[in-house]
């Protein structure tokens, strides 16, 4: 089962020639989801592949290098005819402004749009995962960052063993790997622990938006296949991290290694790294090895833990 991140803006506060302002899409088994939607995004998505029948936006906070886009967004939407409902999601404060900008969007518009504010703790269930949301510490505003966190899948089942146990194929092996014990023709009780092995975890994909360091990103974050944190600036910054509520690419680093996560992503880049992000990349990996630092069109393949992580670089575009 598929499950991919594609940075669709990864620049801070404005856009530079090399990089969009934020947004994020998660595709998992056709299922896309949009987190933030700076301006241009709605460019971002075709140039990137990702489709416009997405059922879901949400929204970190309401700073307008994480919102403006939605206007554009939800007028091509309607323009291209969409008729299905579109859901869209924000900490408190979302349905004030979120309606404002559906009205900027289009006088008519011809697809619902449905507004709710999430609350931190609160999971938003869905087939099979749930994004759940947290708290964050960002500077001048109410902000959250998402988890998204899928269900224990069920033990490996042996078919090999279950065909050597005579039990045939069919609704029988059904029952035995959903943990239900089954009786045979000759008598047999066979339990599912002969055949089912314990349970694995889901993937775990967490996505901070704009925040400083803190003990709330560490909790949901632990043990998490993927970790994306904003990462500002270099320490040489770091009092203007504070100052502006946000982090440092070695304090990103410090809250990956201390969650023990499997690989950390940086986005949210200040524009004077915007072309060399070098420094960043060197300071987090004093800390945690396992870091890239994502570009405008990078992605990144969430593996199911036994599996090895992948992530591939756009081409540059045909001038």
């Amino acid at each position: 089962m598929s499950l991919t991140v594609r940075f669709l803006g990864t620049a801070a506060s404005r856009p530079t020639v090399e990089r969009g302002v934020s947004a994020v899409a998660l595709v998992r088994e056709g299922d896309t989801l949009l987190f933030d939607c700076g301006e241009g995004t709605q460019r971002q998505m075709m140039r990137y592949g990702i489709s416009f029948s997405l059922s879901d936006v949400f929204f970190t906070h309401f700073h307008t290098d994480h919102v403006l886009g939605v206007i554009g967004l939800m007028r091509t939407l309607q323009l291209q005819g969409r008729t299905e409902p579109l859901r869209v999601w924000g900490p408190r404060g979302a349905v004030r402004f979120l309606k404002s900008a559906e009205v900027f969007a289009s006088d008519r518009m011809g697809y619902p749009v449905t507004v709710a504010e999430v609350e931190a703790g609160t999971p938003i269930a869905r087939d099979g995962y749930a994004i759940v949301p947290f708290p964050v510490s960002h500077r001048g505003a109410l902000a959250v960052g998402y988890a998204l966190v899928e269900e224990t899948r069920l033990g490996r089942f042996n078919p090999d063993r279950a065909r050597e146990l005579g039990i045939p194929e069919g609704p029988m092996w059904g029952h035995l790997h959903r943990g239900r014990s089954v009786t045979l023709p000759d008598g047999r009780t066979i339990e599912p622990g002969e055949l089912v092995g314990p349970t694995r975890p889901g993937r775990r994909v967490v996505l901070t938006g704009d925040t400083r360091p803190c003990e709330a990103t560490i909790e949901v974050a632990r043990h998490a296949d993927l970790l994306v944190h904003e990462a500002t600036f270099a320490e040489e910054e770091a009092a203007r991290a504070v100052e502006t509520g946000h982090s440092t690419a070695r304090e990103a680093a410090e809250v990956a290694e201390r969650a023990g996560v499997r690989r950390l992503v940086l986005t949210h880049v200040s524009a004077r790294y915007s072309r060399d992000t070098s420094d960043l990349e060197r300071e987090a990996k004093l800390i945690f090895p396992n870091v890239l630092v994502a570009r405008d069109g990078t992605e990144i393949d969430v593996p199911f833990p036994a599996e090895l992580p992948l992530e591939t670089q756009p081409s540059h575009p045909r001038q």
